[in-house]
């Protein structure tokens, strides 16, 4: 639907509603006392940094759900210990990585660590800044741990739990604040290519789903989920409607992950494009659903819940990289294509034997791709986007995030190992690795 159309669609339902009373006018620009915007920019990061920090609650019951009984209490320990590890890791090194500041005469691709970051002093206010430093560095820390639960739900099942802490540890200080800083940190990709990601569909999904696929390649499949001649065997999950509300947890979280991303709500511009932004990652969503109901009810003759909740997710993924200039239209359009994309790219998985028991790949690497390219025909006309530009961005992170991934998962694997034995992950993990049992009269299924 072109905007025009659009457009036009929502002035006839205007005119058929009933009559409001007349509102003067606001300019868009208009802009509260200094002391005010700085107290409402410091609450948009807050509340988006803790919805934000709420999706963690939403993967933990995804995967929970989506796992073998005998592996759920792993999931959920690997879930509140990558969180927790993002944490200090990005208090560590991982912020100051990724907004190190550039030298001029530097291409941006290498930051310096400038230490250990030090938060404001008690009562004291960066007004300056327009915003509380502490309120960004947690918003921003948030989003680092979200990359981290892209890994463990493609790599569940197989990995043991030290080997993967190592891995998160590595990925949250170092893989994925040198990608931050070649755009939000004002580096190689924003400096020199224009890229654009407004809130991270490369920088994040794009990140964890590179680090996932790396790590699925490199581990293995699971034992049993391939046999002979092509054929998949099929390891249903523990627990659908655990998985269905950590799917809807996560759509909750996107209206922080997304709408906090305009970083200002110190004017009446700034709240009513937080406010389209909603709109827009709603609807993306909701196309991404009906998308992958309506693509299974044809392909397999039933509709899989399953992909359905991929479905919501690859269509928060595609919207991501640019949720505010599109039309309403255009981001069902966007959502739906990465409900699609989740649809075909599961299956093809299978096929090359990449075991992902979650589906994070499709939903998270590839539908991030694709809204991010994208961006080159959604984005304002004026915004310089281009579609080169965006396809470097993809490729650097692509290259990067690969190796450096791939160095940590082959170290781990040829050191300390990756996997248990196979006994032991036929018995499950929740014995095997931490001794406590989610479901212990089903434990075995």
């Amino acid at each position: 639907m072109t905007r025009s159309v659009l457009k036009f669609a929502v002035l006839g339902l205007g005119a058929a509603s009933i009559a409001q009373p007349a509102m003067a006018a606001v300019p868009a620009a208009e802009v509260v006392a200094p002391g005010t915007a700085y107290i409402l920019n410091t609450l948009l990061f807050l509340i988006g940094g803790f919805l934000v920090m709420w999706m963690a609650a939403g993967f933990a019951m995804l995967e929970a759900g989506l796992v073998r009984a005998k592996n759920t209490s792993t999931q959920c320990l690997k879930n509140i210990g990558l969180y927790s590890i993002a944490g200090l890791m990005f208090w560590v090194c991982g912020y100051n990585i990724a907004y190190p500041g550039f030298a001029e005469d530097s291409l941006g691709l290498i930051g310096g660590f400038t230490g250990i970051y030090s938060m404001q002093d008690v009562g004291t206010a960066d007004t300056e800044t327009g915003y509380s430093v502490a309120s960004d560095w947690f918003f921003q820390m948030v989003f680092c741990a979200t990359t981290a639960s892209i890994v463990s739900g493609t790599v569940a099942e197989r990995v043991k739990i030290v080997p993967f802490f190592i891995f998160v540890t590595a990925l949250t200080g170092l893989i994925y604040p040198v990608v931050v800083s070649w755009e939000w940190g004002g580096g190689y990709l924003d400096s020199v290519h224009g890229f654009s990601d407004f809130a991270g569909s490369t920088l994040v999904h794009s990140t964890g789903g590179w680090a996932a696929l790396v790590g699925a390649i490199i581990i293995g499949s699971r034992a049993g989920r391939y046999g002979p001649d092509g054929k998949v065997n099929v390891f249903p999950g523990t627990n659908i409607p655990l998985a269905t509300l950590g799917t809807f947890i996560l759509w909750l979280g996107w209206f922080g992950f997304n709408g906090a991303s305009q970083l200002a709500m110190g004017t009446v511009g700034d709240v009513s494009d937080v406010s389209k932004i909603f709109v827009n990652t709603n609807m993306a969503a909701a196309g991404g659903v009906v998308t992958a109901i309506i693509l299974t009810q044809l392909l397999y003759k039933k509709a899989d819940v399953t992909m359905a909740l991929n479905g919501a997710l690859a269509g928060l993924v595609s919207i991501t990289a640019e949720p505010l200039a599109p039309s309403v239209g255009e981001s069902i359009v966007v959502g739906a294509i990465g409900g699609a994309i989740v649809v075909f790219t599961v299956p093809l998985l299978d096929k090359l034997k990449i075991d992902d028991v979650v589906g994070a790949i499709p939903v998270h690497l590839f539908a991030g791709i694709w809204g991010t390219l994208v961006v080159a025909f959604t984005a304002a006309p004026d915004a310089g986007v281009t579609f080169m530009g965006q396809l470097v961005g993809v490729l650097l992170t692509a290259v990067w995030v690969s190796a450096a991934s791939a160095v940590v998962w082959l170290a781990l694997k040829y050191t300390i190992g990756v996997r248990p034995s196979e006994e032991d992950e036929v018995n499950g993990l929740d014995k095997a690795e931490i001794g406590v049992e989610a479901y212990p009269e089903f434990a075995r299924t």
